[in-house]
């Protein structure tokens, strides 16, 4: 795409986004038709946003939550500074159009990962993180009916993101835990409400993270040092509307809440 159709593809979707409604569908004349386009598209966006990335997300990272939204691989997003938040915080819910709350492994990286050929191996990308983090990602779109769309519109709505709320640094030690094994319990208005574990995000979310390194390579857009990756759910995405708070316990890694206002 032109910079010209990425800016109008961002600029349909800033509009739904600030606005609170949703759309059908880009407009012929800017939707993204590849990965690449829908990647343009969500630069613009950042940018029509004046928004500050400070990470990224991965969404579709399970086989079911491909097959819901009809898409045949994992597909990455900005998280923006304004949309991430620390534990305990209070958030506006009232206009999600999902609803719907995960619980994620989130890294802090320690440095760039440049690359050059999008071949990082798990060890080196590993070795490139600073810390772990327990996350709640709060995703949403701008889509009315985001499951028909396809991956390059899903991709130019950011991934579809909202909310991404980060938990304490977890204690150290975590390098040597099975994170693909490790359990995860989402508690509802203090009710128990989904239970999973780091498997679910590619099968480890050690290579979610991985194959977000390899991605960004080659779409020109590295891992740099600072950056947050939260790297998919370790749940099937839980409903929050008409609920009040969520936590995620993560046992000994740690635990993340939100509450949620407006619903």
């Amino acid at each position: 795409m032109t910079n010209t159709k990425s800016d109008a593809a961002a600029q349909a979707i800033w509009m739904a986004w600030s606005g609170h409604h949703l759309i059908d569908g880009l407009p012929e004349a800017c939707r993204p038709n590849t990965a690449g386009e829908g990647y343009a598209a969500q630069a613009a966006l950042a940018r029509i946003a004046a928004a500050t990335p400070v990470g990224w997300k991965i969404a579709a990272t399970s086989e079911a939550g491909q097959k819901h939204i009809g898409v045949d691989g994992p597909l990455a997003g900005r998280l923006w500074q304004s949309k991430l938040h620390e534990s305990g915080t209070k958030l506006p819910a009232g206009h999600l159009h999902m609803a719907v709350v995960e619980a994620e492994f989130a890294f802090r990286m320690g440095r760039d990962l440049p690359g050059g050929n999008g071949d990082y191996t798990v060890d080196a990308v590993m070795d490139a993180v600073a810390s772990l983090h327990p996350a709640i990602e709060i995703p949403d779109s701008r889509f009315r009916d985001f499951t028909v769309v396809g991956a390059a519109q899903l991709i130019a709505d950011n991934g579809c993101t909202e909310y991404c709320v980060l938990g304490p640094e977890a204690p150290e030690g975590w390098q040597a835990r099975d994170l693909a094994a490790h359990p995860v319990v989402v508690f509802i208005d203090d009710e128990e409400a989904a239970t999973g574990k780091g498997a679910n995000a590619l099968g480890d979310p050690r290579i979610a993270l991985t194959w977000l390194a390899n991605d960004r390579v080659l779409h020109g857009e590295p891992l740099a040092a600072g950056d947050v990756v939260i790297t998919g759910t370790c749940i099937v995405p839980a409903p929050i509307a008409h609920k009040k708070h969520v936590r995620a316990d993560f046992g000994a890694l740690g635990a993340v809440e939100v509450a949620l206002a407006s619903f």
